[in-house]
């Protein structure tokens, strides 16, 4: 079979999407955003391992406790600034445009969210005990629940961020781009307390104060954007000012270098967002609105745009369930007991070769698992929808569900 062979079904199913693509279509937001989406499994299935204890349950384990120089890794992969950013920008066109009032543009927003997580979720609550009976160690069960439900604070945050578009949408009109300076200034004086010389007369709850206003700065950049308030003057001193501010953070104040949590470091950029975080948006931020144009071009060829539109389609779906994929493949090497670069202690540059080997293995499970869970992001067809009554017990059912495993995850049950 030849390569042209091969390749005729994508080259139609590439035409037949671009052909589908409404012309107003901003291809380079969208391409953001999958390039965005993409970085989060990456970023877990790389930056994330396992150790198995005498029992063969698996424990979290990360390469960036034993090879603190993969540090930079972590600043590429961390791409949640460019996912906010181009929430925000989404969000100030679709409000705008919106044919109803503000309550039923977010409800709408809300349940396109929720119903891929509550899918996961609930998928899980019934599939643990089941899980247990074949005899997984109840240590694997807890980390597992962890990994899957670690990646769902972001739709939590992302509701939050979101809710606020009204505001943001008229602080943009008022300041512009400036609109999101006093979000930066309220996570630097955060931090100054809490990193500075009354950091041990400081409660540790303050740190939470970072969460909203840390998420919401790239969020509000978006929202300017769409406002068209930053043009390319303001990208540029977005970018140059995020990259300077990012390296006196690094080399003058001794900010930790990885961007996602290390096993048994005392600080941790992440969770939540230090000033460190908004820096590296702020770059980024600037970056992707200079090179929009030049995005779009790329994006022009329908080779190019046709998975973008795939990837964007499946948003939720990769979120909610790349770390199953994980999971499917690992679990079940645990019962062989250690297997490079899935269940041996991530402390060896053999570890790091046999991960990356394994990339293509999630990648593949992910888009298995895809094909069946992508059913929780569409909305149920008219003639498949159940009574007002059958609808309110699923979701009761469906909520309690994962309130339970959520609980598991967090250790409280």
């Amino acid at each position: 079979m030849s390569a042209s062979t091969v390749l005729a079904p994508l080259r139609k199913a590439a035409e037949r999407i671009e052909r589908r693509t409404p012309g107003h279509r901003d291809r380079a937001v969208d391409g953001l955003r999958a390039l965005a989406l993409l970085a989060v499994p990456t970023g877990h299935w790389l930056l994330g391992g396992f150790t198995l204890d005498a029992d063969g349950g698996l424990h979290n384990a990360s390469p960036l406790s034993a090879f603190g120089g993969l540090a930079p890794v972590s600043w590429v992969l961390q791409m949640l600034g460019i996912f906010f950013l181009v929430g925000g920008y989404a969000s100030a066109l679709s409000y705008r445009r919106r044919p109803g009032s503000a309550g039923t543009w977010m409800k709408g927003r809300i349940v396109r969210l929720g119903r891929p997580v509550l899918g996961v979720t609930v998928v899980w609550a019934l599939a643990a005990p089941v899980l247990y009976a074949a005899g997984v160690p109840e240590a694997s069960l807890r980390t597992g629940a962890k990994l899957v439900v670690q990646p769902l604070w972001f739709v939590g945050v992302y509701v939050a961020v979101t809710a606020l578009t009204p505001y943001c949408v008229r602080a943009a009109r008022r300041l512009g781009g400036w609109a999101a300076a006093p979000l930066l200034a309220s996570v630097a004086v955060v931090d100054l307390l809490r990193y500075g010389p009354l950091a041990q007369s400081v409660p540790s709850w303050l740190s939470l104060l970072n969460i909203l206003p840390g998420w919401l700065f790239a969020y509000q950049l978006g929202v300017s954007w769409g406002e068209r308030r930053i043009g390319r003057r303001g990208a540029w001193l977005l970018l140059a000012g995020g990259a300077l501010l990012f390296t006196a953070l690094l080399a003058v104040f001794h900010y930790p270098a990885s961007m996602v949590g290390v096993p048994g470091a005392a600080r941790t950029n992440s969770h939540p967002p230090s000033l460190l975080v908004l820096a590296l948006a702020s770059a980024q931020s600037g970056a992707a609105i200079l090179l929009r144009d030049r995005l779009a071009r790329l994006l022009a060829r329908p080779a190019l745009w046709a998975p973008v539109v795939v990837i964007n389609l499946c948003a939720m779906t990769i979120l909610c369930w790349h770390q199953t994929a994980l999971l499917a493949a690992a679990v079940p090497a645990s019962f062989a007991g250690g297997l490079a670069g899935l269940t041996t202690a991530p402390d060896s540059l053999g570890w790091i070769v046999a991960r990356v080997g394994w990339m293509p293995v999630f990648a593949g499970l992910l888009v298995v698992i895809a094909r069946y869970a992508r059913r929780f992001e569409a909305p149920p067809a008219e003639g498949r929808r159940a009574s007002p009554l059958r609808r309110a017990v699923g979701r009761t059912v469906a909520g309690l569900l994962a309130a339970g495993y959520g609980a598991f995850a967090l250790g409280l049950a």
